[in-house]
């Protein structure tokens, strides 16, 4: 067990816990933010997706000893009073069906449309892929994406 210091939603926090403890766990269990969700635990679904300073990461593989000294966001920061422009498309087209994957794929939409503010649908699919939804709603996700686009705009 180690100290270990990081930022998360803009408070310091100080956690006593192993240094391969993965982030997600620290996030959930330690902090008490669960919001971010854990499916796969192998990197490979994108439901526990945060930022990690300016970086989408897959928090369920990324370790405490990776984060620490280091700002992280999860959804419950991403705004305030969910007013984000991906969060405000995801409800304008009522995007969750089961709702599992819905934060990974807001914080990842999220992270990627800053550089890529006019996005086609060829681009939302290419940088959504990584990002699997069970219920298949990613016809949705793509529309909402796109709105969130233009609301940035």
């Amino acid at each position: 067990m180690a100290a270990f210091t990081l930022t998360v939603n803009g408070i310091e926090h100080t956690v006593d816990v192993p240094a391969d403890m993965p982030l997600l766990w620290v996030l959930r269990d330690v902090i008490g933010l669960t919001g971010t969700k854990y499916s796969c635990g192998m990197a490979l679904c994108g439901s526990c997706v945060v930022h990690v300073e300016d970086v989408a990461v897959r928090s369920c593989t990324a370790t405490i000893e990776g984060a620490a000294g280091r700002h992280v966001t999860t959804i419950e920061g991403l705004s305030e009073d969910g007013n984000h422009p991906v969060q405000q498309a995801w409800d304008e087209f009522n995007v969750p069906q089961c709702g599992y994957c819905q934060t990974g794929q807001i914080m990842n939409a999220a992270m990627w449309l800053r550089e890529h503010p006019n996005p086609s649908n060829e681009d939302v699919d290419r940088y959504q892929a990584a990002n699997l939804c069970r219920c298949g709603t990613y016809e949705r996700i793509r529309s909402a994406i796109l709105r969130a686009a233009e609301l940035a705009r």
